[in-house]
């Protein structure tokens, strides 16, 4: 529809309306609310970008940035831990902040400076502009995990959905998928790792026009009362924000090493995009089986179940060299982590409704410092040892002590 007028316009655009000012008077165009698929399709282009291309584009292209910089096994670990330091510094910023307002505008933040910190990464070889690089793109991705997850979770309650974010966290599978095989597909074409990088900035902004147009409106200013707040007692809290620390540990290690540890075995030499594209393929459908076994079982005991496997696919890397192993292990992570995070994310946010972004964030201060400490653990281990056999074993672990927190809180459900 056109609209002439001599006298200049402003235009006012809201989720549900178009408000024109002509001549001194306003005229209200309603147009269609935004549908289901769009928000949520808007949540997965978000996390593509602030979690697959400003965190895990680093995983595919570390081998090249330390083949082509002489980056080290201890400066990669470095720039993991200061990724995750930001990750953590938005949590922290997160679980403070209760203006509405405010929530939206750091995740609206995110999506643009995920595209810009991937990009400074392509700029210079400069350790200190690649930390703050990092650091940066680890608070987008606090931005899109919790503040996205946050506003999608709370647009579905508002709007009489089903409270669940499997389809959401489809994102990171999708990030995983992108960097992983965009890393192949770039790496044919341009052969320097600087070259790569600009390269995921230019596909960001693909991603960052359906995110930013669909993206969930913020609820009325009157809360809403119908959306019961459900007590939680101090030590389910702590059970949770321990076992969810052992879920980080678990998470960082496979997500900054996975390509690492299939490269430097020489007979899988160029696999290692293979075996981080099947931890994307493998989280996409896993999103949509963790919340059926969830519904089946309960969400303590898919917990449970996906701390398993995960452990599962941690030892295969230790006695196991084989491409088999390797790729099943990939796949076991895809598989699990995803699952993790979703059910713990979505448990919390149900039992704070009014504002859910706020209860996962400070849930997930626990899974950030995790993914501070580990890639930090994981790098000098190697570099000591030379095999990541010791740090997966860790890892194993401390996976292990946060499956048995989980069975201690389901048994005292019961």
């Amino acid at each position: 529809m056109e609209l002439s007028c001599s006298a200049k316009r402003n235009f006012q655009i809201c989720t549900s309306s178009v408000f024109i000012s002509c001549k001194g008077k306003v005229i209200s165009i309603s147009r269609k609310p935004l549908q289901a698929w769009q928000v949520i399709t808007s949540g997965i282009c978000g996390l593509i970008l602030t979690i697959g291309l400003a965190r895990f584009a680093y995983t595919p292209l570390l081998p090249a940035m330390q083949l082509q910089t002489g980056l080290s096994d201890s400066g990669a670990g470095a720039l993991a831990a200061i990724n995750y330091a930001g990750y953590m510094t938005g949590v922290l910023i997160a679980s403070w902040m209760d203006d509405e307002k405010w929530r939206h505008r750091f995740y609206e933040w995110g999506m643009w400076f995920a595209v810009i910190s991937t990009a400074t990464m392509s700029i210079t070889d400069s350790m200190p502009i690649w930390f703050v690089s990092r650091y940066v793109g680890g608070m987008c991705g606090a931005a899109g995990m919790l503040l996205g997850s946050g506003l999608v979770l709370g647009w579905l309650m508002r709007q009489g959905h089903r409270p669940e974010l499997g389809v959401y966290f489809m994102g990171i599978g999708s990030g995983v998928v992108v960097t992983a095989f965009g890393s192949w597909g770039l790496a044919q074409i341009f052969p320097l790792w600087s070259e790569q990088w600009m390269a995921f900035a230019v596909i960001g902004l693909i991603f960052l026009i359906p995110a930013w147009m669909w993206r969930a409106p913020a609820p009325p200013v009157v809360t809403n009362k119908n959306l019961a707040q459900v007590a939680v007692s101090k030590r389910w809290l702590f059970l949770m924000f321990v076992s969810y620390f052992a879920a980080g540990w678990g998470f960082v290690v496979h997500a900054t090493f996975t390509v690492s540890m299939v490269e430097r075995i020489p007979e899988l030499q160029g696999y290692g995009s293979i075996a981080w594209g099947l931890v994307g393929l493998a989280a996409i459908p896993a999103v949509f089986i963790w919340d059926l076994i969830a519904r089946k079982v309960g969400d303590t005991n898919a917990l449970i179940l996906a701390f398993t496997f995960q452990i599962i696919s941690i030892v295969l890397l230790i006695f196991s060299d084989s491409l088999v192993a390797s790729l099943l292990s990939a796949f076991g992570y895809g598989a699990t982590f995803i699952g993790i995070v979703s059910l713990t994310l979505a448990l919390v946010g149900r039992r704070a409704p009014e504002n859910p972004g706020k209860a996962m964030a400070r849930l997930t201060l626990a899974y950030g410092l995790a993914q501070m400490i580990a890639p930090v653990v994981t790098g000098y281990l190697t570099q000591s040892t030379g095999s990541f056999h010791s740090a997966l074993w860790v890892t194993a672990i401390v996976m292990g002590l946060g499956l048995l927190l989980l069975m201690q809180l389901e048994r005292k459900k019961s």
